[in-house]
Parts: structure tokens; sequence; C-alpha cells
């Protein structure tokens, strides 16, 4: 199944920088490794906000929600997500 998802994060100003730091990190290699994996399809910067626009390909919405939650910048997230099916004009064969 494919989702749309928005995430913006909004990261509380009183934690201290390296902690905010090390999350960066951890969120960088999970994403990657997803992106390997291919259940985080497409991942793209709003330019201007701390937010991402990404396409997830993952068994079910609770694969979906299982993965959100366990990033590390989740508990900071606002998360908006819109499940997507293949266009009839599509002429794409891998956007099922």
């Amino acid at each position: 199944m494919l989702f749309h998802v928005e995430m913006t994060v909004n990261i509380p100003h009183d934690i201290p920088k390296e902690e905010v730091e090390r999350m960066k990190v951890l969120e960088r290699e999970q994403a990657h490794e997803l992106q390997r994996t291919g259940q985080w399809r497409h991942l793209w910067r709003i330019a201007g906000r701390f937010a991402n626009v990404s396409i997830f390909d993952v068994a079910s919405p609770q694969a979906l929600h299982d993965i959100l939650s366990n990033l590390p910048l989740f508990p900071f997230m606002e998360i908006k997500v819109m499940p997507l099916c293949r266009h009839p004009s599509s002429i794409r064969d891998d956007d099922t």
C-alpha cells in the first residue's frame, strides 16, 4: 500500500542541542535503511520548514504506524497521512 505522509518536526527549545543532534543522526540512519528496503520510497524536504513529504510503500496502515512511531523524532512530529491508489491514467507500472 502506498501512503503520502507529511511530517512536520517541532522540537522544544529546552531539549539540549547534543540530544537533538543525536536524535537527528539516528533518524537519518533509520530513514536510509527504510529507503534501502523500499518501504520509504520517496523523501522530499519542504523548503523553508523542518518538514518533509514522503511516499511509503508498506503492507498495511499498521505497518506504516509502526514505522512512524519508531522514528527517533516521532514524539516531536505532526504527521498527516493519506492513502494512495494507482491513477488509471498513470503510465508507470511501479506505482501500485
